[in-house]
C-alpha cells in the first residue's frame, strides 16, 4: 500500500499484551467533598491514561491473531487496578484504522477505546509511536463508573502522563451534576491542574446563571500525598456569593482530612443568633477531634470541642462546650459528656458515661435531647463485668456506681432518685433436664444527693435481695404451659427506720405462676382479600402471699404501667422493694387478620382483664408511688387494643383503659395516620388520662403548593431525578411540615415543631421552628434554617433530626447517601454531607 500505510480490513485492532503503568481511573467516593468537582474532574481526565500500541510488524506479527472475545458477566465484579489493571487488554475499534510501524496510528471515524471499564470516543484518535503521544480531537467523550467528561481535544504523552484536555465538561450521573473548565493540564502521573473550573447539580444548559454554582479560579492535585488545593473557591446561590474561601484543601479520595466544615447558624429567644464554624481535625486513623469556635449574640463567645478514639480493646467520645463569659448570667458556664466503653484482660468489659454542667439553668438555655433522656437529671455511671458461662448457662458478674446531677428550677422541684455507690452483682441462668432456671443477687448502698434527703423526708440506707425463679415449659406448636416458682428476697439495713431499733430488716416473698397459652389459625376471606386469620387466647394464673411492706424503705420501686404487657407479668411492681400480694387469674385474647399475599397486617383486637380472688394489700398510689389503700375491687379495668390498615392510605390504632365500676374510659389513647404517598402524611393522636392531662396531638408533611415543571437539560435532567430519589429534580414544591401538641385540660399548646421546605430540584430550604415547653409560663423557641446544595454539601443549622424524631411518617426530600465506610461518619473534606 501507498507510503507503507496499513489498513485492517475487519476496522479492529486488539492488542493482549500489558499496557504500561497508569493511574487508577477515577473512583466516585460516596459523600460529596467540597471540591468533588475538580477531584473527579482531574482524575477523570486521567481515565484516559491507557496506552494503545501500533500494531506489530509483519515479521513479528503471528500469523493469525485472535479477536478480542468479550463476554458477558452474569454478576457484577469490582474493577481490576494497579498490575491487574495493566494485565488486560485493549480495544480499538472505529471505521478506519491505518499504521505506520514504530511511526503512528490513526483511527478515525466513530473511534471507541476500551480497556478495563475506560472508554473513550472521539471522532479522530491519532498515536505518534515516537513521541509517545496521543491526540484525540472531535467530540471526545470519555467515560468511567457512571462519569462522563466530553471536550474538543484531549492530548497526552502516554508514558509521562502529560498533556492537556480543553474545555471538558463533567457529568457524574448518579448523583445528577457536573460542571465545566477551561482546561486541565496534566503535569505528570501523579498531579495535575484545572484553570476556573465549576460545578453544580443545577441545569447548566444556556446563557443563565445556574440558581447554585461552586467556581475556582485554579484547582492542583497531588494523587502521590492525597491532596487537591483550590484557589479563588467562590460559592454563588441565585447569583449572589454566600461563601468565599482564598485556599482551600480537601482529599482525593473518602478519606478524611483535616480541615473546616460549612458554617452552622441557629437563632433562639434565649440566647438570640448563633454562628459556629466547626474545624476537623484527623489526628490518627483511630483518633479525631472537631473544635467548634461559636459566636452567641446576646452571650458572647463559645467553644464546642469533641474527642473520639477508636482502639482493639476501647472505644469512646468526650464532648465539652465552654462559654468563658456568659453576659446574661453573668458567670463561666460549662457542660462535659463522656461515653466510654472499653475491654481488659480476661473478657472483663468497662464503661462510663458522664454527663455533668455548670448550673440548673443549662438546660433550659442550651436544650439538647442527646444530653440525657431526662433533662434535669444528668446521669454519671460508671461499670464493670466479666460474662462468664458453663454448660448448660452463663453468668454475669459486676460492679457499677450511679450517681444524679439535679437540675432544680424556681417554679417546680425534681425528685432524684437514689443514687447507688456501690452496685455490685452476679446474675445466674441456664437450663438442665428441662428445667430454666435464673438468679440474680446484688448489694446496693443507696444515697441522695446533697439536700434531698432532709426536704425529701428519705433516708439513705443499704440492701441486698435476691432473685430467683424456676420453670418447667411445655411448648408445643399451637399451645405452651409454663409454671413458674420465684422468689424475692431483700435485707435491709438504714439508721432510724422505725420497724426495727437496729435498722435493720429482711423478708422473703415467694411466687407461684402457672402461664397458658394457645395459637391458633385459619384461612379466610374478608374484605375483599384472602386472610389468615389467628386467635391467641392466654391465661395466667399468680399467687403470692402477703407481706407487710410499708415500713421498709424505698429505694427504686414504682408502679408500672398498666399496659398489654405488663398485665401479664406476676408483680405490678418494678424494682426490688415492693412485692404485691397475688390471688388472682388474667385472661385475655388477640385476633390478628394478616395478608396471605404480602404478610402485612391489615387488623388486630385485643381484650385482656384481671379477676382479683382475694382483695390485694400491697397497692400502688395513684401517681404510681408504692403504699396506697388496699384493692378489694374483684375484676381490674379492662384493656381494650385495636388497629388496622384496611382503609387504603389509612393507618388507624386504638387503646383503651376502660374501667368496670365507673362504667367509662379511664385512659384512652386514639391515633390515625393518613399517607397517601411519599412526602404526603398526616396524623392525629388524641390521649386522656382522666383528672390529671388530656392531649391532642397533629403532626403532617405536606405540600403546600408547585409541582413539577418540564425537565431541562435533557440527558442532564434525567440523571438528576435519579440522584434526587423523589420524583423530577427540575420540580418546584413548598412543603409544610410541623407538629403541634395542645394540653386540652390547661388550654395551651405544650411542645411545636412547624417549618416550611421548599424542593427547587437541585437545591432544598428549610426553616423549622421549635418550641419547647421547660416551665409552666417558660419555654425555649428555637429558629433553625438549612440551605441544601443537592451534590455539595448542607450549609446552616440541621433541623432533619428534630423533623425525624418529632413528625410521624416524615421522609427526606432526598435520600441521605451513606459513607463508604460504614464505621466511619466523619467528614472527608471542607465541604461535607
Amino acid at each position: 500500500m501507498a507510503s507503507g500505510r496499513v489498513t485492517l480490513m475487519d476496522n479492529r485492532f486488539y492488542e493482549p499484551g500489558p499496557a504500561p503503568a497508569l493511574r487508577s481511573p477515577l473512583l466516585l467516593p460516596m459523600r460529596i467533598t467540597a471540591l468533588t468537582l475538580v477531584a473527579g474532574l482531574l482524575a477523570g481526565g486521567g481515565m484516559a491514561r491507557g496506552e494503545v500500541k501500533p500494531p506489530p510488524s509483519p515479521a513479528s506479527a503471528p500469523a493469525c491473531a485472535p479477536a478480542a472475545a468479550l463476554e458477558p458477566s452474569p454478576t457484577l465484579q469490582p474493577l481490576p487496578r494497579a498490575e491487574a489493571a495493566r494485565q488486560l487488554p485493549i480495544v480499538l475499534q472505529a471505521q478506519k484504522i491505518t499504521s505506520q510501524p514504530d511511526l503512528q496510528t490513526v483511527a478515525e471515524g466513530q473511534v471507541e477505546f476500551r480497556r478495563a471499564g475506560l472508554v473513550i470516543r472521539a471522532e479522530r484518535i491519532t498515536y505518534d509511536s515516537p513521541q509517545d503521544l496521543a491526540r484525540a480531537t472531535g467530540q471526545v467523550r470519555v467515560s468511567r463508573a457512571g462519569a462522563v467528561y466530553t471536550g474538543p481535544e484531549l492530548q497526552l504523552q502516554v508514558q509521562r502522563f502529560e498533556g492537556f484536555f480543553l474545555q471538558p465538561e463533567f457529568e457524574f450521573r448518579q448523583l445528577g451534576a457536573g460542571g465545566r473548565a477551561e482546561r486541565i493540564d496534566f503535569l505528570d502521573s501523579a498531579r495535575s491542574r484545572a484553570t476556573r473550573a465549576e460545578y453544580t447539580s443545577c441545569p447548566r444548559d444556556g446563557p443563565a446563571e445556574p440558581a447554585w454554582v461552586l467556581r475556582t479560579d485554579s484547582v492542583r492535585l497531588d494523587f502521590d500525598i492525597n491532596e487537591g488545593v483550590a484557589e479563588g473557591a467562590v460559592l454563588r446561590f441565585l447569583g449572589t456569593p454566600i461563601l468565599a474561601l482564598p485556599t482551600l484543601s480537601f482529599p482525593l479520595s473518602d478519606a478524611r482530612k483535616s480541615g473546616w466544615l460549612p458554617p452552622t447558624f441557629s437563632t433562639d429567644n434565649r440566647s438570640g443568633i448563633e454562628l459556629s464554624m466547626p474545624y476537623y481535625w484527623d489526628i490518627a486513623p483511630n483518633r479525631d477531634a472537631t473544635l467548634t469556635p461559636r459566636v452567641i449574640t446576646r452571650r458572647g463567645l463559645g467553644l464546642n470541642s469533641e474527642f473520639r478514639y477508636l482502639s482493639r480493646t476501647m472505644e469512646g467520645a468526650v464532648q465539652h462546650e465552654w462559654l468563658p463569659n456568659d453576659r446574661l448570667a453573668g458567670r463561666s458556664r460549662e457542660a462535659l459528656m463522656w461515653a466510654h466503653e472499653g475491654k481488659l484482660a480476661g473478657d472483663i468489659r468497662y464503661s462510663a458515661k458522664v454527663v455533668r454542667v455548670s448550673d440548673d439553668d443549662w438546660w433550659k438555655d442550651f436544650p439538647d435531647v442527646g444530653r440525657s433522656l431526662t433533662a434535669r437529671l444528668l446521669p454519671l455511671r460508671l461499670g464493670m463485668e466479666r460474662p462468664f458461662g458453663w454448660a448448660g448457662g452463663e453468668g454475669l458478674i459486676y460492679a457499677r456506681t450511679l450517681r444524679w446531677q439535679v437540675l432544680q428550677g424556681s417554679d417546680s422541684a425534681v425528685v432524684s432518685p437514689y443514687e447507688r455507690s456501690p452496685q455490685v452483682g452476679v446474675r445466674l441462668g441456664g437450663q438442665a433436664a428441662g428445667w430454666q432456671y435464673t438468679l440474680e443477687s446484688e448489694y446496693n448502698h443507696f444515697t441522695l444527693p446533697s439536700g434531698e434527703a432532709a426536704r425529701a423526708g428519705r433516708l439513705d440506707g443499704e440492701r441486698w435481695h435476691a432473685l430467683g425463679s424456676l420453670s418447667y415449659p411445655w411448648r408445643e406448636p399451637g399451645w405452651w404451659l409454663v409454671p413458674r416458682l420465684s422468689v424475692n428476697a431483700a435485707s435491709y439495713s438504714a439508721a432510724g427506720r422505725l420497724f426495727d431499733p437496729t435498722g435493720r430488716a429482711s423478708r422473703v416473698i415467694p411466687t407461684a405462676s402457672l402461664d397458658l397459652g394457645f395459637e391458633f389459625e385459619r384461612r379466610t376471606q374478608a374484605f375483599g382479600r384472602a386472610l389468615h386469620q389467628t386467635l391467641e387466647p392466654r391465661l395466667l394464673y399468680v399467687h403470692t402471699p402477703y407481706r407487710a411492706q410499708s415500713q421498709l424503705p424505698n429505694y427504686d420501686a414504682a408502679a408500672k404501667d398498666f399496659n398489654f404487657v405488663s398485665i401479664y407479668t406476676d408483680n405490678p411492681f418494678s424494682g426490688i422493694d415492693r412485692v404485691a400480694d397475688a390471688h388472682q387469674l388474667t385472661a385475655g385474647f388477640t385476633t390478628r387478620y394478616v395478608d396471605a399475599s404480602s404478610g402485612a397486617e391489615a387488623l388486630r383486637l385485643g381484650l385482656v382483664q384481671r379477676y382479683l380472688f382475694s382483695s390485694q394489700r400491697v397497692t400502688a398510689q395513684a401517681d404510681g408511688t408504692p403504699d396506697g389503700e388496699p384493692l378489694t375491687q374483684r375484676f381490674s379495668d379492662a384493656l381494650l387494643l385495636a388497629s388496622t390498615s384496611l382503609l387504603p392510605r389509612w393507618t388507624l390504632d386504638a387503646a383503651m383503659q376502660y374501667s368496670t365500676d365507673l362504667q367509662r374510659s379511664v385512659r384512652s389513647v386514639v391515633g390515625a395516620r393518613y399517607s397517601p404517598g411519599p412526602m404526603r402524611t398526616v396524623s392525629t393522636t388524641y390521649r386522656l388520662t382522666r383528672g390529671l392531662t388530656e392531649q391532642l396531638e397533629v403532626g403532617w408533611q405536606w405540600p403546600l403548593f408547585g409541582g413539577a415543571v418540564p425537565a431541562q437539560g435533557g440527558e442532564r435532567a434525567a440523571a438528576g431525578a435519579v440522584a434526587a430519589g423523589a420524583g423530577n429534580c427540575s420540580r418546584r414544591t413548598w412543603y409544610s411540615v410541623g407538629r403541634v401538641n395542645y394540653s386540652l385540660k390547661d388550654a395551651r399548646v405544650t411542645d411545636s415543631v412547624l417549618g416550611l421546605e421548599y424542593d427547587a430540584g437541585c437545591w432544598i430550604g428549610r426553616f423549622v421552628a421549635e418550641r419547647l415547653s421547660t416551665g409552666l409560663s417558660e419555654a425555649t423557641t428555637k429558629f433553625m434554617f438549612q440551605l441544601e446544595l443537592v451534590g455539595l454539601s448542607r450549609i446552616g443549622s440541621n433541623p432533619l433530626q428534630v423533623l425525624k424524631d418529632n413528625i410521624p411518617g416524615y421522609r427526606l426530600l432526598r435520600e441521605e447517601r451513606r459513607s463508604a465506610s460504614p464505621s466511619d461518619d466523619r467528614p472527608s473534606a471542607a465541604f461535607y454531607d
